[in-house]
């Protein structure tokens, strides 16, 4: 399964650069990921991490879930999603999992992300616009805003614009969970042909 995840990531990163016209080293100015890295991402010689796969999201203004799986398109036909989809580079202090992917119509996705004990996510800052929302499911986690870290237990919500540096950590004893829902701003998520 992890072994077609990997293939549609290198896919959708070779098709995204086919579009622009985008070099390597162009690709490289535009995420910040080195070019060497790219290369090896496209030849499946890699996996990416979260956090560099947001990176590459973001350098090509799509959505963090192009990535991963794209959203089937029916606006008049409910979207049922089994409780368990397979986690985006599963390790054993984060595991992301796509709940639902980008909807171009809503200009959202929402994820369920769980965090082990004592683990730690830090994220670079999102488009200006992106805004999140975190609504956890299960424990206590901390969200990093401003240089703070706040608390949010289970059942409690944050909302913040995403265009500064931010993060997750569970200085718990036991798996903490939460909903990431991520709105992106109008006309700014470029949408797979």
């Amino acid at each position: 399964m992890m072994d077609e995840l990997y293939k549609h990531i290198a896919a959708t990163l070779k098709r995204l650069r086919n579009e622009r016209g985008w070099s390597l080293d162009k690709t490289a100015q535009e995420t910040g990921v080195s070019k060497a890295m790219l290369g090896q991402i496209e030849r499946q010689e890699s996996s990416p991490t979260i956090a560099t796969l947001w990176k590459i999201a973001s350098g090509f203004q799509t959505s963090f879930s192009t990535f991963i799986e794209v959203m089937p398109i029916n606006a008049n036909q409910a979207i049922y999603r089994p409780g368990y989809i397979q986690a985006l580079h599963p390790d054993d202090q984060l595991q992301v999992v796509p709940l639902f992917p980008f909807d171009p119509e809503l200009n959202c996705e929402v994820f369920i992300i769980h965090l082990a004990p004592g683990s730690e996510h830090l994220s670079p800052p999102h488009k200006p616009g992106v805004i999140e929302h975190v609504i956890v499911i299960e424990g206590c986690i901390e969200v990093l805003l401003e240089g703070k870290w706040q608390p949010i237990k289970s059942g409690a919500g944050l909302r913040f614009q995403a265009n500064q540096p931010h993060g997750y950590r569970n200085l718990t004893k036991t798996m903490a969970s939460f909903h990431n829902l991520i709105h992106y701003p109008q006309q700014t998520v470029s949408w797979p042909k």
